[in-house]
Formats: structure tokens, C-alpha cells, sequence
């Protein structure tokens, strides 16, 4: 019975913040989109405030701004009136996040705002409150019952939610791609997604060429050096023809007793399946694994018969990528 109480009281909180949130939804108005167009265009800082819970949240939204390419921090309130009011430049955008908007912590910044014509955006719950007259663009969360009937919860989920939606929006406004997240994300599992074919890619004397016309039995001897496992084809022109695998010159060396004759032109396979240099590496692999192949020709889109390089599975997989 305890159990069930617990899983009730879960429901319910998950619910009420589901309701806060479909209410914010339906409240959001053309202030945003201004909150948008001045993040985007801002040359200079991004600075987010808030006081207990809405001080984490607005860490957390600093931190999402500045993940996805426009520079922010969080201004710890409580030092901002001992000297970090200084931080604080003409050009910054100030976005101070206060469920009351009458927090005693904030007013010596929102004077400060104010008196410097710093931009304020404030996230605000009270039409009546200092920060939401002094905001010079007013984001209202709506009034919400909060989980536990005092315990910021459902205003809080409300905040973070509104400024994810500013991230994402200044965003997509900035045209911010998967490569600008990359050069911000370079560690970690995300940083390992976002790798490109050319950043893992094997590419000058370790690339084992040949040329069409030379005997396969001499093909087989580059095969053994190189360890790779393929041989990639060109022709005189240094343009790639084909390509040879090593199970498949394997099999013709056991099956043809002119093998020592034949010629790699005339046992290679031909249109081989390539990969442009710029694709993510997540994509060669995916490739690989529905061709059922270990190993990719790397090309540059604008030169597609020149190889520029291989990607194997293995340093897919060594790199952590899936």
C-alpha cells in the first residue's frame, strides 16, 4: 500500500507540472520572439541571474546558451552587490529569472540595469512586481500550483523549460550546425558523435594503393604490408577504378590456377562504395554495417574520383562512436 501511495504522489507531481507547463504554452506571446532577436544579435554577453531554485535554473540556461554558441554565465546575485556588478557591460543582455520579480537579493541589480540602459529580459511571475516593470522585455510565466503547495516545482520546471526554448530558438536563428557544436563539444561522448569522417580518417603513405595494371600476385604482397585489409585501385591518372578486399583476392588465388597472371584490373571490384570526408563518422558506420563492409573510401565531394583517405571500423569503434 505504501508503495502505491508513493507512485500516486509521483503521478501527481509529474501531472501538475504537465499542467504548468501546457499553460505557459498557450502564454507565450511576441515577447519571446524579441527575447530571441536581441540574444541573437548581442556582440558581447549573455548574463543570467536568479536567486535560490531560479538562481539554479538560470545557471543551467547559461549554460545551454553558451553550449550552443552565444556567450553567457551565471551572476551569482549575492556577490553581484560586493563588487561582481562589474561584470556587467553596456553591450551585455541581463536576463534575471525571479518567480516574485521582488526578490530583495536582485534590486541593486535591476537599479543598476536600468540606470546603465543595459537590455533586461525578465522572467517573471507578478505583473506587479519591480523586476517585471523594470524588464525592458517581459517573459510572464503564469501563476502555477506548485507541487507540495509551497516547494518551487512547477515554477521552476516552468523556467527551465522557457529558457531551453530560448536557447534553441537563438539557435536555429543563428543557424548554429553540427559542426559549430562540435568545435564547442570536442570531449565526451557527445564530442565522439559529432567526429567527422576526416578527423579519424587514415590518409597519406598509409593508404595501400595500386595500380589496375599491375599483377594481382604482387597486390597480395602490398595486402600483407599495409594490414588494411583492402587494396584501393587507380588507374594511371591516379583515379580510383576499383577496389580489392582481401577475403576476395584470397578466394580467387584458391579457385583460378592462372591467378599468378591475372592482372588486379581484372579482379577487382569496380564503382567501389564511397564516403564524402565531411559525413560524421557515425554515418560511415552505419553505412558499413547495412553493407556489410569494414572499410570506406573517403573522397572529397568536389574531386569524387580522387580517394583522400579510408575509414576502417575498427578506429570507428576505437574512437567510441555508434
Amino acid at each position: 500500500m505504501k508503495n502505491k501511495k508513493f507512485l500516486k504522489i509521483a503521478k501527481d507531481v509529474i501531472n501538475l507540472e504537465i499542467k504548468a507547463l501546457q499553460k505557459l504554452k498557450k502564454k507565450i506571446n511576441s515577447s519571446f520572439n524579441d527575447a530571441v532577436v536581441q540574444i541573437a544579435k548581442c556582440q558581447s554577453k549573455v548574463i543570467l541571474c536568479g536567486v535560490g531554485k531560479s538562481g539554479l535554473i538560470a545557471s543551467k540556461i547559461a549554460s545551454t546558451l553558451a553550449s550552443v554558441g552565444t556567450p553567457a554565465f551565471n551572476l551569482l546575485a549575492s556577490e553581484a552587490s560586493h563588487g561582481d556588478l562589474g561584470m556587467i557591460s553596456k553591450k551585455d543582455i541581463l536576463i534575471i529569472i525571479s518567480n516574485s520579480g521582488e526578490t530583495r537579493e536582485l534590486k541593486n541589480i535591476i537599479q543598476y540595469a536600468n540606470r546603465n540602459k543595459i537590455l533586461l529580459i525578465g522572467i517573471v511571475s507578478k505583473k506587479n512586481s519591480v523586476l517585471y516593470k523594470a524588464s525592458n522585455i517581459k517573459l510572464l510565466i503564469p501563476d502555477v500550483a506548485e507541487a507540495g503547495g509551497i516547494v518551487p516545482t512547477s515554477s521552476t520546471t516552468s523556467q527551465l523549460a522557457l529558457g531551453d526554448a530560448l536557447a534553441i530558438a537563438t539557435m536555429k536563428h543563428k543557424k548554429f550546425s553540427n559542426m559549430d557544436f562540435k568545435k564547442l563539444h570536442p570531449g565526451g561522448s557527445l564530442g565522439a558523435q559529432l567526429k567527422t569522417v576526416e578527423d579519424i580518417m587514415i590518409t597519406g603513405s598509409k593508404i595501400p594503393f595500386v595500380y589496375e595494371n599491375i599483377e594481382t600476385i604482387k597486390a597480395l604482397k602490398i595486402l600483407d604490408k599495409k594490414k588494411l585489409g583492402l587494396l584501393i585501385v587507380r588507374n594511371k591518372y591516379k583515379k580510383t577504378v576499383g577496389i580489392l578486399v582481401d577475403g576476395q583476392i584470397r578466394r580467387i588465388s584458391q579457385k583460378n590456377a592462372d591467378f599468378k597472371s591475372l592482372l588486379v584490373k581484372d579482379v577487382m571490384t569496380k564503382k567501389p562504395i564511397t564516403i564524402d570526408k565531411n559525413e560524421l563518422a557515425a554515418k560511415a558506420l552505419s553505412v558499413m554495417n547495412n553493407k556489410k563492409i569494414t572499410s570506406l573510401i573517403v573522397i572529397n565531394k568536389k574531386s569524387p574520383q580522387k580517394t583522400i583517405g579510408v575509414i576502417h571500423i575498427h578506429t570507428i569503434l576505437q574512437s567510441n562512436i555508434s
